[in-house]
Order: structure tokens, then C-alpha cells, then sequence
């Protein structure tokens, strides 16, 4: 038979406030996000007001009253109507507002719209339209199919498959509506009057030698002469891959620098970027009514202007936070801000928190998606935390991994001996400099780099 007992045990719990909880929210955020942020928290709580925002700045140097010259159609897309000056139709500025908003309002033609607008213009009937509108609409961003069409076609119109595509593929741009870059690049020859014979040949058998450099092994393979694949392999190269990618309507994603970096009479200056941050106050009438209203009134605002103050004290530590992380972080990598990117010398979250005094989440969190603008362009603050590589010979070296890549960059770009590079050899070039790497590492690097192997140079 079971019984049950008291029992005291001891244990230690970590409790978050709801004030911890967003202090440590805020330090997260990058500029953007804390605008959002701060913009809530306003509409939530009337106790906190903004007092100035500076990052709002008039085209026109100031601002006008709503109700001087107020035209209510003055930005109307209206053509009927147009604002006078005296009895005169100011066409001018009329035209000048038309061309801006219709900037504002274009956008740029995507792969689908650009292939549906020509299929339009296309002599077929309903059931050819209907299935090359289906085949358009499967496309991704590359001009290939996502699904077989087979999979979604129904099956009366299936046997319109082949003669359909045929149609699109030779729409501009050339090699859209296939399975995969190969085949893509099939259909460009195919459709090119200046092609070169023997192209089919590389590309249907022998691509994946193509793509090794493997020429000798096509020779033996083809009879072709090396001189001629060589002739064949310029061709290819310019044929378009991925010829959807032209109309590629990837969002645009604007960085804003959270401190910027300059070297003033030899010495490095480090601001804070406060001008995209709005000032925060405490509202006057709460602060009265704190002061003077009666307990009731009191006791209700209290937790309203705590909240606010909370909030603006959380906002400030961050920017204390960030300014402490970032003079460590300048301290550690002031080679790599004199003198460029390949100085970067390795560094750790550890290192950074134990000469700040915070923990390592605490410097993980704060840099996170925050940038700062230096002389040799805008990174992010997680950029110069770097794994080592350790080097060779008696100087017992060590390099950063992003210092090495950038090295290995250097290299390729200050090649001009006019012989393409091979992994191997930055190998042995980097062993020279003390820098003891693989080739399937420098490959990995070389990759991570988006630049092509010798090959594909």
C-alpha cells in the first residue's frame, strides 16, 4: 500500500519578470524592429510619449500647416483635375506629380506576367491557352518546373504538354519552361540560328565531365579535338542557365547601420546611430496627476508610468549594451579596421563577455542582426566573431576562418598571370603565407565565397 508524505526539498528557479522578459526582447532588436517596437508600446501605454523623431525629416526642410492652401485633391491621381495658380492650370507641377506617382506605384515584370503577356498575343485555342497559363504558373524563380506537369494536368490536355511547351520555351526570355538548367541550355541551342554542332553531344553525355574540366576524357570520348571543345565550351558559356532569374522580384532588404565607426585624428570614434531612435518623455498630464490627483487617480496611472519608465530605462540599456560590446569588439579587431577584412583575427562571444561582464547569451543577443558602418564597408556585428585556423612554423600564427577566406579572395583577384588558379594551388600559396589549409578546405572556403571553381573561371 502506497503512502504519501510531506516532504521539503530545496531547489533554486529563475523567475522572469514581464520587465526582464522585454528588457531582454528589446536588446534583440535592430533598429528597425525597435521603431516598430517602440510605436507599439506608445499606442499601448499613454504614460510614454514621443518627444522626437528625428529620423522623420520634411523633403522640404519644413513642415506646413494643414490649412494653408489646402487642396483636398492635391495628390489625387485625378487626371480631370489639376491645381491652379492664379486662374493659370500649373501643367507642369501636375505632369511633375503624375511622373512621381507613378513611380511610386510601378513595380518590376515578373517571369509569370512577362510569359502570360506573350502567351496572350499566341494564335490558340481555349484548351492550349488554359494549359500554358497552368505551365506558366508552375514556374519557380529560374524558369523551371516546380511540379511535372503531369502531376497537375488534367488528363484530356496532357497530350497538348509537349506542343505548349514548345510555344513558351521560345518566349523570352529563351529556355524557360524545361525541368533543369540542362535542358535549358538544350533548348537555347536549339533555338539559336548560329549554334554550333556538337553542342547536344556535351551537354546530353557529357556534363558532368564538362563540369570537372575533364576535356581530355571528352576527346577520347567524342573525337572531338580539344581545339574544338574548347570552340564548344566558349558557346556554352554564353547560354543563360537560369534565364528566369531576369525577372527575379526578390525583396529588397535595406540595411540600417546601428553604429557607425570613423577614424578621427588617428583615433577610432564610435557613435551610436540614436537619429533613428525616437526620443522618449514621460507625458506631462500623468506625471500632474502622479504628482497632485487624488489616491484613486494615482494608484491608477502609478503602474502606467512605472511601465513607461521601465520601458525607456530597457531602451537605454540597450544602447549602453551595444556601445560596450561593440568598443571590445573594435579593441579586438583594430588590425581588421586599419588595415581590411583579411586582418580579422579570431574571436569568440567568451572573450568579448568576459572583458564586458555579461554573459555570453547577453553578447550573442545583442549583436545579433545589428550592423555597423566602417571604413571598408557595413557588417554585421557577428561578422568579427571568427573560429581560428591555426597556423604553421615557429611563429605559432593564427588566422581567423573569415580572415582566410578573405585571403583566398585576395589571391584569386590578384591573379594575372592569366593560368586559372586551382584549389591546390591557393593551397600551397596560403602554406607559403603560414597558413597550413587543405584543398578540400580552400574548396569549401572558395564555395562559401560564391566563386566558381578554375573551370568555371
Amino acid at each position: 500500500m502506497q503512502h504519501q508524505k510531506a516532504v521539503l526539498i530545496q531547489e533554486q528557479k529563475l523567475k522572469m519578470s514581464p520587465q526582464m522578459f522585454q528588457s531582454i526582447q528589446l536588446m534583440a532588436l535592430p533598429i528597425q524592429d525597435l521603431k516598430i517596437r517602440i510605436q507599439e508600446e506608445i499606442d499601448k501605454n499613454p504614460a510614454l510619449e514621443l518627444i522626437e523623431d528625428r529620423s522623420e525629416v520634411s523633403l522640404e526642410g519644413g513642415t506646413k500647416s494643414e490649412s494653408e492652401d489646402y487642396d483636398a485633391f492635391e495628390n489625387s491621381s485625378d487626371p480631370g483635375y489639376t491645381h491652379t495658380t492664379s486662374g493659370a492650370v500649373n501643367q507642369e507641377a501636375a505632369d511633375a506629380r503624375q511622373k512621381f506617382m507613378e513611380g511610386v506605384i510601378s513595380r518590376a515584370e515578373s517571369l509569370q506576367e512577362h510569359l502570360l503577356w506573350q502567351l496572350s498575343l499566341q494564335p490558340l485555342d481555349e484548351p492550349s491557352l488554359a494549359l500554358g497559363r497552368l505551365l506558366i504558373q508552375n514556374l519557380d524563380k529560374n524558369g523551371f518546373h516546380t511540379e511535372p506537369p503531369e502531376s497537375f494536368v488534367k488528363n484530356e490536355l496532357k497530350p497538348l504538354i509537349p506542343a505548349v511547351e514548345a510555344i513558351i520555351r521560345a518566349f523570352e526570355p529563351v529556355g524557360t519552361c524545361v525541368n533543369d538548367y540542362r535542358e535549358s541550355l538544350l533548348v537555347q541551342w536549339e533555338l539559336d540560328p548560329l549554334g554550333l554542332d556538337g553542342v547536344d553531344t556535351l551537354l546530353e553525355k557529357h556534363m558532368a565531365d564538362l563540369e570537372k574540366g575533364r576535356l581530355k576524357e571528352i576527346s577520347k570520348a567524342t573525337k572531338f579535338t580539344l581545339e574544338e571543345i574548347e570552340e564548344l565550351l566558349e558557346y556554352i558559356r554564353t547560354l543563360n542557365p537560369y534565364p528566369g532569374t531576369a525577372y527575379s522580384q526578390e525583396e529588397v532588404r535595406y540595411v540600417i547601420p546601428d553604429l557607425m565607426l570613423r577614424i578621427e585624428e588617428g583615433e577610432f570614434v564610435l557613435y551610436l546611430n540614436d537619429e533613428e531612435i525616437p526620443v522618449l518623455g514621460i507625458n506631462e498630464y500623468y506625471k500632474e496627476i502622479l504628482a497632485e490627483g487624488d489616491s484613486e487617480s494615482r494608484k491608477f496611472v502609478s503602474s502606467q508610468v512605472k511601465d513607461a519608465r521601465w520601458f525607456i530605462q530597457s531602451i537605454e540599456q540597450r544602447n549602453s549594451s551595444l556601445m560596450k560590446i561593440a568598443q571590445m569588439i573594435v579593441e579586438f579587431q583594430r588590425d581588421f579596421f586599419i588595415k581590411g577584412p583579411k586582418y580579422l583575427v579570431p574571436l569568440t562571444l567568451k572573450d568579448v563577455a568576459a572583458e564586458v561582464s555579461v554573459h555570453e547569451t547577453t553578447v550573442s543577443r545583442i549583436s545579433n542582426a545589428k550592423y555597423i558602418q566602417t571604413e571598408w564597408g557595413i557588417y554585421p556585428l557577428k561578422h568579427f566573431f571568427s573560429n581560428s585556423i591555426s597556423g604553421s612554423g615557429s611563429t605559432g600564427s593564427r588566422f581567423s576562418k573569415e580572415g582566410v577566406k578573405e585571403r583566398v579572395r585576395e589571391i584569386l583577384e590578384s591573379n594575372d598571370t592569366g593560368k586559372k588558379l586551382s584549389d591546390q594551388k591557393i593551397s600551397d600559396m596560403l602554406k607559403v603565407q603560414g597558413i597550413n589549409l587543405a584543398r578540400r578546405t580552400v574548396t569549401k572556403y572558395r564555395k562559401e565565397l560564391d566563386i566558381d571553381s578554375s573551370y568555371g573561371r
